[in-house]
This record gives C-alpha cells, structure tokens and sequence, in this order.
C-alpha cells in the first residue's frame, strides 16, 4: 500500500463542520450551526443556500446524483439516487440542488417493512434530512442522512426513535444534575462499536449455498484444528488481511470513521475492528456505513466478508460490543466516578439509575439483540449468555455493598459510606479484570453491552438503553425534586434502590451451569430464543414506559413486534429450504457417486478373488447414513410445512423455535458425519478447513 497523508484524507468526503465553515457564508454557517446543536427549524433561505454549497461541493467529490440516505426496519440502509441534472433551453442542462430537496424526500414506502400497518396503495414515506449527521459523498452520490416516517407521521426506521432516546435522556439527565448543582446544558449519548465479522475466499464462498442464501453454514464437520489451541486471538496478521484491513481504513478514514483499532479475533479468520466513540446517533449512521464499506472492500480483495452472529459452529460467533456512556457538553463523562463528595453522589445515582433500569427490563434488553442468527451465539463460546446480568467488578461491587448493608468500606480505613458527604477513592480504569461473559459490563467509564449480534444496526440496542434509563432518572428527579432534605433522601433512594435491585449484579462466570440455577432462583429471566423475548415487548409496562417517555407510540411497537416476528420466521424459512436443496441435490448426490467408486472397486476385488473389509464397511457405514438423512430431511420439510401454515405470527415463530430447530439439527449431525466419510475429491462443498485457513 502506497503511504497516504492520513489527516488529508480524514474526512475529505465528508461534508463537516470544517467544510461548513470554508464553503458558507458567516450568518448561513452560524445558523446551521444552531440547528444542529438546539433542533431548531432551518428556514428556507439559509436550506437554499446551504444546499448549493453541499451541491458545489459534492460534485467536485466527483459526485452526480444525491439521495436520502436512511435506515428503515429492514435493518440495513436504503437510498435512491437523484441526479443533480435540470433541463434547461435549446437541450442543455445545469446542476441544480435546492433547499427543498435537501431537506426533504418522498421515496416509495410501501416495499418496506411496516408491520402489516400499512396496505401497497398506501405508499408514501418521507424523508426528512438530520443535520447532526454529516452528509458524505459515496462512490457518486450525495448521501444525505435522513429520518424516514410514514404520511401520518409514524417512524418507518430506525433513526428517527434513537433521536427520540437521545433527546428523553438528555431533558432526564438535565433534571438529576440540576440537583447537584450542575449547570450543564446539554448531555449527549455516546458510542463506540467493536464490529467483529469473518474473511472467507470468494470463490469458496460461491460454491457454498447456504453461505450465499443464507450468511451461515447449515452443515459442516469440524476441522481438525479450531481455536483450541488459542493461536488466533491477536496473532501476526496474514499478508492478505492486512491487505484488506488498509483499504478497509482508508475507506473508511475518508468518510470521518474513527477507525481505531484491527486485530485477529479467537476464531480462524475472524477478526475486529473498533472506533473511536462517537455521539450514537452519528456512531449508529457510521457502524451502517462500516458494514457496507467492509463488504464492498473484501470483494475488490477476492473475499467476502461475513457478518452474521455464527456463520461457523464450534467456534467464536461475531458480536458488535456496545460501548455505551453518557456526557455532558462540558466533556463530563458521567459514568466516571468522581473525586469530590458531589460527584461521588452523581456518580452513584446515575449507576443505581443503570442498575436499576436493566433490571426491570431484563426482557426489553433481551429483545434488542434477539434475531435468528444471535440466538445461535448467545450463550456460546466466548458470547454471553441470553440471561442479563450487570458486571461492576469487586471494588465497585464493594463500595454498593457498604451503602446496601450500611457496614464500613474496607478501603477507607473501616468507614461508613455517607452519600454527598464521603470523599470516594479513585476507581482506577483498571481495578478489576473484564469479564467477557457478563452481557452488560462496566469498564471504567462505560458499559459494555456485549450482547448485542454483528449484524445488527446499533440504533435498536441503544433506543431502547437510552429510553430506559431516562425512564428511570425521571423516576428519580419526580422523588428527589421535592426532597426536603436533599442529602438525607438521597442517601435513602440510592440505599433501597440498590438492595431492592441487587439480584441484577454478577461478578461469576456466566457460562456455568450453576449460573443458570443461580439466576432463576434470583428471579433473572432467561429469555433463550427470539419468540420467547419478542412475546413480552409489548407487556403493558413497556408500552407505558415508551409512550411515556415519548419514543413509540402503541402502533409503531405492534408494528415492530410483527416485523421482528415476521423477519424470524422468514431467515428460518430460507435456511429450511436451502438445507433441504443441499441434502437433495449436494450431499446425497455426492455420497452415492463416491459409494459407486467404493462398490465398483470391491466389484473388481471380488473378480480377483479378495475383499476389502474397509471397503464393505465404509459402504455401510455411507448407506446407512444416507436412509437416515434422507429421512431426517423428510421428517424437517413435513414440520417446517406444518409451521409456515400457522397463521398466528407468534405461534408459528415459537414452532419454528420449538419444532423447526431441533429437526434441522438432527439434519446436520447425520450430513456432517457423512462429510466426515467422503473422499476429499467427493466433498459436494468447501469443508470448514477450506474456508477457516485459506486466506493468508
């Protein structure tokens, strides 16, 4: 790769903030400025003017179209490009762009998932421009990132609630900091996701169906060598990865992406990029981005770049961990424990605030990382658990402890703990190990949702973490706006809320046995697939929690329940069909042609008088196999045919978890255990070995 000029190219397909400055005029820039930062409406005047500037610009980008850019429940984004060009006299055109266009678009809604809340002839969607997301210039387009409702104002994506969250929690937020005194005007959420995924070659990839239809192997018999030997996690990178990893960062530098941190991940050709943090909102449009650009990027390097949750049994599945904090405009991290007694207390409430949210809504938590595919990672070799769980480390754990059990704090010389009063020791960054298994860990100055799959956008998870705690720090501000004495009731709602709320804290091992038994006797729910979460996001606590905290109303959560319910049975049907067609026309095939070579040479053996035992008993071993997979795969189509015919989107999620599942596994062991068998040459598809270790 030849050396680049990294802070010349950062951003230089970005319509920032410094290129706001260079291309506006003074009053236009400020006035832009003002939206972006309060949400104040852009009147049409300075939209005009700011949208010749971006046109201006774009096009010496080499840009000849622009498009809405948004993100609707399908979970990846979507665009449709309009070219600058207008007619003008005698057959020639200009290049035009007016304010109108940039601040709103009208694309067809009526192809996009909407819940069955809305019939084909009712088709039209707007877009509407979010200034605090910068417009980029991607191959020849003009990307404008946009929210994305229906006519009567319902959000049709997944931008438009995250901007709801981001503003609840910030008007909460404002109303507990008030309380100790904080003048601070504005809290912001942010964000920084470690977007782990899987390097294969191409032309493998094309001869493997179930990774072409559906992102993940449907069969496949273990390599002789995995990740047993933990030689993967941050080893030398190979000379091809590499590769791909600097035309993956400058791709993705020149689009403003903080691309930070590349490493080799525990599994065979499975690795990790992580940014810098960023507010969610621009860090959930830059982690859709991310995915495209990486996909785009392994193609021009003869790979592909898979993101699902598993694409690989019996090795790591990918996550998307969700570093998660929040701050002020000061640049206070409020997640960070404080020095002084005042912001040992701020600290303190915001953490019970956490606490307290993640524990009444295990199931809203679950919901936001539930898919077919994380639901065959959760749990699973290096991924936490389905149970939700908070990790604070044992000296934070400590420091709760003695304000839960009013007993002294061993590291302040035999103390008691006096909320507001008592000076709190520096928590280092570092002062207890991470644990990879907790599902919601705090490391320092963050938490980090670990649960959440690779393939998933990052605005669901976060939604609905930035509405729950705001759900809860208005709790707090209603009780602690009228205290009396401030200090004293503080001391008091931090004390219970920390008791009441203690069976949601775990330091262990969330892999265990013994963990699963702990957290039912705790009262912890343990949510194993999809239907089971989904069931329950619509429980009339969550519904009031939402509306009150104005994120959905009740239509768009019904909407959302039947797309995620939808979506689950429809991954489920195309992974039955592909697995059906690859027995039936791959693997059947594939063993009875090398059962014909096997049976031919015994023929010629037996006409010279000898026998191979092998031979005979590897012929067994196949045709037995065979009825039996044949069968298995019968038996799969007759309850997968059963399933699609409920009509009730629930129950038939819920059979597929329960019926489909099980009877797809039982296919796959006996199809594995004929790959196992087969003659290198009669492999009907790449093995495991093939794919994991062939690209260096």
């Amino acid at each position: 790769m030849t050396n680049i000029d990294l802070p010349e190219i950062f951003g230089s397909l970005v319509f920032n903030q410094t290129v706001m400055k260079e291309t506006l005029p003074v009053e236009t820039y400020k006035a832009l400025k003002h939206t972006m930062e309060e949400g104040t409406p852009l009147n049409l005047e300075v939209a005009n003017q700011v949208a010749e500037a971006m046109k201006n610009w774009a096009i010496a980008k080499g840009a000849t179209h622009y498009s809405h850019w948004f993100q609707p429940l399908t979970g990846i984004t979507a665009e449709k490009h309009d070219s600058f060009l207008s007619p003008i006299e005698e057959g020639k055109i200009i290049m035009s762009f007016s304010g109108k266009e940039l601040i709103k678009g009208e694309p067809d809604a009526s192809s996009f998932p909407s819940g069955g809340k809305r019939s084909t002839f009712e088709a039209r969607g707007y877009t509407v421009w979010d200034p605090t997301s910068y417009p980029f210039v991607k191959d020849h387009t003009l990307c404008i990132p946009t929210a994305f409702c229906s006519w009567t104002g319902e959000a049709l994506d997944k931008k438009t609630p995250l901007l709801r969250s981001m503003e609840s929690l910030n008007k909460q937020s404002l109303r507990i900091l008030k309380l100790f005194g904080n003048d601070a005007k504005h809290v912001t959420t942010t964000m920084g996701p470690e977007q782990e995924y899987f390097l294969v070659d191409e032309q493998l990839y094309k001869k493997r169906k179930d990774l072409k239809m559906c992102g993940r192997t449907l069969f496949g018999a273990r390599p002789v060598k995995g990740q047993e030997m933990d030689d993967q996690y941050f080893a030398a990178i190979k000379p091809r990865v590499i590769e791909y990893m600097e035309d993956l960062n400058t791709e993705l530098w020149k689009l403003g992406i903080y691309a930070k941190t590349e490493h080799n991940e525990g599994a065979p050709a499975q690795h990790e990029m992580a940014p810098i943090f960023t507010t969610s909102n621009l860090a959930a449009d830059q982690n859709q981005l991310t995915m495209e650009i990486m996909k785009k990027v392994a193609r021009r390097h003869g790979l592909i770049c898979l993101l699902h949750e598993k694409p690989f049994a019996g090795v790591a599945g990918s996550g998307k961990h969700n570093n998660w904090s929040i701050a002020t405009d000061k640049g206070e991290n409020l997640f960070a424990p404080g020095k002084t007694p005042r912001d040992n207390a701020q600290f303190l409430l915001f953490l019970t605030a956490v606490i307290k949210a993640v524990d009444d809504n295990q199931d809203l938590l679950r919901y936001s990382v539930a898919s077919a595919g994380n639901d065959n990672r959760l749990g699973v070799i290096e991924a936490p658990p389905a149970i939700m769980s908070i990790y604070v480390g044992d000296e934070l754990e400590a420091v709760l402890e003695s304000i839960k059990e009013g007993k002294s704090y061993d590291n302040k010389a035999g103390a008691k703990l006096n909320i507001g009063v008592d000076v709190l020791p520096g928590i280092p960054k570092d002062s207890t190990d991470r644990n990879r298994t907790s599902p919601f860990a705090f490391t320092g100055n963050r938490f980090e949702f670990r649960s959440v799959g690779s393939s998933l956008s990052i605005s669901g998870p976060n939604t609905i973490l930035n509405s729950i705690l705001a759900n809860t720090l208005c709790d707090f501000a209603d009780e602690l706006e009228n205290a009396k004495n401030f200090d004293e009731e503080l001391q008091a709602l931090i004390k219970r809320e920390i008791t009441a709320h203690w069976k949601i804290l775990f330091n262990g091992n969330g892999y265990t046995e013994d963990w699963v038994k702990e957290a039912e006797a705790r009262g912890l729910k343990n949510y194993r697939t999809t239907p089971d979460a989904i069931e329950h996001y619509l429980d009339k606590k969550n519904v009031d929690l939402f509306t009150r905290m104005q994120i959905y109303t009740p239509e768009e959560m019904q909407s959302h329940h039947d797309i995620k319910l939808e979506k689950y049975c429809q991954v489920l049907n195309i992974e039955v069909n592909t697995m059906i067609e690859m027995v039936n026309k791959d693997i059947i095939p594939a063993a009875l042609k090398y059962m014909n070579v096997i049976a031919d040479t015994e023929f010629k053996m037996q006409r010279i008088g000898d026998l191979c035992d092998a031979g005979l008993k590897l012929l067994k071993q196949l045709n037995c196999l065979i009825n039996e997979l044949s069968k298995s795969a019968e038996e799969l189509d007759k309850v997968h045919k059963e399933t699609a015919s409920i009509k009730d989107l629930l129950k038939q999620a819920k059979a597929y978890a329960s019926n489909v599942l099980p009877a797809m596994a039982k296919v796959r062991a006996v199809a594995d255990q004929i790959e196992e068998l087969l003659g290198e040459e009669y492999k009907p598809f790449p093995s495991y070995e093939d794919l994991l270790f062939s690209v260096q």
